[in-house]
């Protein structure tokens, strides 16, 4: 077994594409179009066997949900084998890191936010 996709409830498809392929430079791995107001949107960064399902909300409870799904803990941990590369390029183009970097026993770690509140790790394990 593996786990092949996380569900990321946002509130727009094209918004959601623009922040993950556009700014951190994730893939478009699929976007197909279900029903009138429906896609069915899969971004992962390269070479990553897992990926998020971008899940536009559809109702009162998911919009609610938005930026909160882990009840403000970080929800994501995005390893790298270049820290002072990711951090810097991103900064560059305006991702918003809430906590700096610092050196852990684990690597060197930063917590950053997308646009709608989720917390990531950016990761250089040691």
């Amino acid at each position: 077994m593996r786990l092949a996709l996380t569900t990321l409830v946002v509130p727009d498809y094209d918004q959601a594409i623009a922040f993950y392929v556009g700014i951190l430079g994730f893939e478009l791995r699929e976007d197909t179009r279900l029903t009138d107001e429906k896609r069915w949107v899969v971004v992962a960064p390269r070479q990553s066997e897992g990926a998020l399902l971008l899940a536009r909300a559809a109702n009162e409870a998911q919009r609610a949900a938005i930026g909160h799904q882990t009840g403000g803990r970080v929800a994501f941990f995005l390893e790298t084998d270049d820290f002072a590369r990711d951090h810097a390029t991103w900064r560059d183009r305006g991702v918003r890191f809430v906590r700096e970097p610092v050196r852990e026993a684990y690597g060197t770690v930063a917590v950053f936010t997308d646009p709608w509140g989720n917390l990531w790790d950016l990761i250089e394990p040691a």
